[in-house]
């Protein structure tokens, strides 16, 4: 862990701080980037999570765009709305948890191969304190995997997302896990699946727990 954190408290205001539960609270069946970046993204999954993996899926809803012909082991979601998580066909469990009003992880430590943060990592508003947990989660060698695209909700993204570009997300991210500690092999790739244009892009931050 490295306590010389560079982000600050107004880094992770928001237009709108009101109850995040309230904002959440209408099931939103909808997906959040487009059909090709849906498909690059359950590509690079297949690539890199192994069958009978145990997954963690942050900030979970009705879809966790893994592919379907993989058999996984555990596969938990958590995230803010019942209703989005029982629609996900591919979760084995499910827990409603805020992030943003508690960091801490309800899991025991090592319990985890995996954990996906997908298209949501700009509404953390503690997220060196958010991977801290997912480092004590994720079994040795185990990997985090956070994509993601240009959408948002403005409202409820963090000004430090909303004021910078892309490719500062790429480094806004990697500096969340650096300073987060306990990972390795910090890594991105651009797997946008139309690089010239004319589609969602996709972003992809990865990297493997230490061993301990």
């Amino acid at each position: 862990m490295n306590d010389q954190s560079p982000f600050l408290p107004e880094h992770f205001a928001r237009e709108d701080e009101g109850p995040d539960e309230l904002f959440y609270a209408v099931p939103r069946l909808v997906v959040h980037i487009d059909e090709a970046a849906i498909d690059a993204l359950r590509g690079y999954f297949r690539e890199t999570l192994p069958p009978g993996a145990d997954i963690l899926d942050l900030m979970s809803s009705w879809r966790s765009h893994l592919p379907e012909d993989v058999p996984y082991g555990r596969v938990v979601g958590l995230g803010m709305n019942d209703v989005e998580l029982a629609e996900n066909p591919r979760l084995t469990e499910r827990v409603l948890w805020n992030l943003n009003a508690d960091p801490n992880l309800p899991f025991e430590d090592a319990a985890f191969d995996a954990v996906l943060v997908t298209v949501s990592v700009q509404y953390l508003v503690r997220p060196v304190q958010v991977f801290r947990e997912v480092a004590r989660v994720l079994r040795p060698g185990g990997r985090v995997v956070v994509s993601f695209s240009n959408r948002m909700f403005p409202q409820k993204a963090v000004r430090l997302w909303r004021y910078t570009t892309d490719a500062e997300h790429v480094r806004v991210v990697a500096g969340y896990l650096q300073y987060a500690g306990g990972f390795q092999e910090i890594d991105f790739q651009d797997r946008s699946p139309r690089p010239e244009g004319g589609g969602d892009p996709l972003y992809i931050v990865t990297a493997r727990r230490a061993a301990r």
